[in-house]
């Protein structure tokens, strides 16, 4: 007996490859398709509609097709409320629970269509039927799961809907439609980014830089605490390392023990790291730092100054690590998540783990610019799931000096 569902595709399907890949899902995990009606939209800014029925010899496969249709966008046409079933203990989800997509989610109760709020992937979704205000639907990470929490399971009631990139080469981010590449012109493509990061911030959005070691190695410390003073960076996430070699280059002149100046290694400036830990943890903290006077200058110094919060999470490899350093996983991963679900525009700048972390964390509709040296950083980024990312193949020393120099010269203008 063959079981069939129907599900609907909606937006630039064709342009976006959306259509494509529905078929592509089809007829890989062996089920079959037919499509219902398709009307096309004619000009660039018209979009196109697809119902499609599909089908399946076993139920279970059916099921396996429909979640992955539903990952990309296409949603049942039947107008049936979520399931939900009660969590059976702390940390426990139903069997079947639906995991997120971090695109634009809705879910289906009690008649009612409900945005999930705090929208990322791989969470639970938590139906909330006694809220002051009415209903409400949001995601909580697996760890944050309390018995009794109503979860949806299955993808019924459920609907996504990915944000599009533009047709053409319109829009902020039209000009990266490529993907990653080290081959196109480089200061015409941070000179758009500029522009998107000052749109962002005109239209009072949030912008969050996550920052690696190396932006402070190659010089480029200088050109994001000029940035952060001006007023165009909101929040900071880093682990112990970008900020002890901040605050060591602002105390011996050396990042890693390398003088900046010469790219020399001075006598004992292999320990000016631990020592910048030590005297920062004699201080209280790098707030308590600043205010002493210890620390006067760099990216943590204008992040004090500024009001600018900071998140440095943890890694098993830190040295001391600082009073700040955020040294419980669960504790990092939700002043993380606090960031991204605050932020629309990112830039993930030459850190890998970090960059994976806070995407993890996002939704689909913060713009995303992942800059390294080295491509499979930004290849890694999108394989985990941040499709939204576009990635520039640069030093990252030349990106941000560039960058605030576009930013700030032409503000001023």
């Amino acid at each position: 007996m063959t079981n069939t569902r129907t599900v609907e595709l909606e937006g630039h399907i064709i342009d976006s490859g959306m259509m494509q890949q529905a078929m592509g899902i089809v007829m890989d995990l062996g089920g079959n398709f037919d499509i219902e009606e398709f009307d096309v939209g004619r000009q660039k800014d018209k979009t196109s509609y697809c119902r499609m029925s599909v089908s399946a010899d076993d139920e279970s496969d059916l099921q396996e097709i429909l979640h992955e249709l539903h990952q990309i966008g296409a949603n049942l046409t039947d107008p049936v409320d979520a399931h939900v079933e009660p969590s059976p203990a702390d940390q426990v989800v139903p069997v079947g629970f639906y995991s997120t997509t971090n695109h634009p989610t809705e879910v289906r109760y009690d008649g009612r269509w409900l945005p999930v709020e705090d929208i990322e992937m791989d969470c639970a979704i938590v139906v909330d039927p006694d809220a002051p205000d009415g209903p409400r639907a949001y995601t909580k990470v697996l760890n944050s799961v309390e018995e009794g929490d109503l979860v949806v399971t299955d993808e019924a009631g459920i609907r996504v809907k990915p944000p599009e990139r533009p047709r053409d080469a319109s829009g902020p981010f039209g000009f990266m439609q490529g993907g990653v590449s080290s081959e196109r012109p480089s200061e015409s493509l941070i000179g758009e980014v500029a522009d998107a990061l000052r749109e962002t911030k005109e239209e009072g959005g949030n912008v969050l830089v996550v920052a690696g070691p190396a932006l402070i190695h190659s010089g480029g410390g200088d050109a994001l605490a000029r940035l952060i003073r001006e007023g165009y960076i909101d929040m900071i996430s880093a682990g112990n390392g970008f900020a002890t070699h901040d605050i060591e280059r602002g105390l011996y002149g050396t990042s890693l023990g390398m003088d900046m100046e010469t790219m020399e290694h001075p006598r004992k400036g292999h320990k000016h790291h631990i020592y910048t830990i030590s005297e920062v943890i004699r201080a209280g903290g790098i707030e308590s730092a600043v205010e002493e006077g210890l620390i006067k200058e760099g990216v943590m110094y204008e992040c004090v100054k500024n009001d600018v919060p900071y998140v440095l999470a943890g890694s098993i490899r830190d040295d001391g690590p600082l009073p700040d350093t955020i040294t419980d996983t669960i504790e990092a991963q939700n002043a993380i998540r606090e960031q991204a679900h605050q932020a629309d525009m990112v830039l993930m700048l030459s850190t890998l783990l970090h960059s994976v972390a806070v995407g993890n964390c996002l939704p689909s509709t913060a713009k995303t610019v992942c800059v390294d040296i080295n491509p499979a950083t930004v290849t890694q980024l999108l394989d985990r799931g941040s499709s939204q990312a576009i990635g520039m193949v640069t030093d990252i020393g030349t990106f941000v000096p560039t960058l605030a120099e576009k930013v700030l010269d032409e503000s001023a203008e």
